[in-house]
């Protein structure tokens, strides 16, 4: 296996693997692999979006952020429809599994057209090597936010929360293509902040757990 193939695979296994077993009541294998691949799909519509309203035109540079309002959406639009009605979503740890393991997903392949698709002047390496530490992370991070937000609302039925289930991925997605203009440096400890809020919500379920027997909750 090649330095450049691993940087552009591991991280996304090695958070799935964390997000997976961070769940007292382990979720199935295979719905666990479907949300993955559903992940791939995401990327046609939104790289027509992203091409549309990006990349077509003067300037595109200054206008990445508005991937954070293609991208996001989509995600929450497919986590809706896969979640909607799974047996397996009873509780609210299950949509930041399923929301994480979607965003790995698009992620991975994104990863996988800028690394050995790319035509920025920098070593294939190189660019799997920053993305492993940035990108990566931090649509995994969106995935988290997401499903933390997405799941509370099932089983609460505020509408509040709700909003914050997209809107806040929209918002830090756009805000760190926003940074990309910037140093790498700003760009990671953006990433590392996040990181830290994404933990936050992921350790406030795991002590939720604690105190069930059972996995089932009611939905709202």
């Amino acid at each position: 296996m090649s330095l450049t193939f691993s940087f552009t695979v591991l991280p996304s296994i090695l958070i799935a693997l964390f997000v997976i077993f961070s769940d007292r009541f382990r979720e199935p294998a295979l719905p666990i692999i479907y949300a993955f691949l559903l992940g791939f799909l995401i990327i046609i519509p939104a790289g027509f979006l992203n091409n549309l309203l990006i990349f077509s035109k003067e300037n595109s540079d200054n206008l990445t952020f508005i991937a954070g309002f293609t991208e996001e959406p989509l995600k929450f639009i497919t986590l809706y429809l896969f979640l909607h009605k799974r047996n397996e979503f009873d509780e609210p740890m299950d949509a930041i599994v399923y929301a994480t393991l979607l965003s790995l997903g698009f992620a991975t392949l994104e990863n996988f057209e800028y690394v050995y698709s790319s035509h920025l002047e920098m070593s294939s390496l190189l660019i799997a090597s920053v993305r492993a530490f940035s990108a990566i992370p931090l649509h995994a991070c969106c995935g988290v936010i997401m499903g933390y937000y997405y799941g509370l609302y099932i089983f609460q039925g505020s509408k509040n929360l709700l909003l914050k289930s997209i809107f806040l991925p929209i918002l830090i997605h756009s805000f760190y293509n926003y940074l990309c203009g910037f140093t790498y440096i700003m760009l990671l400890f953006y990433v590392f902040v996040i990181a830290l809020y994404a933990r936050y919500l992921i350790k406030k379920l795991k002590d939720s757990q604690k105190l069930k027997d059972v996995e089932k909750e009611v939905k709202y």
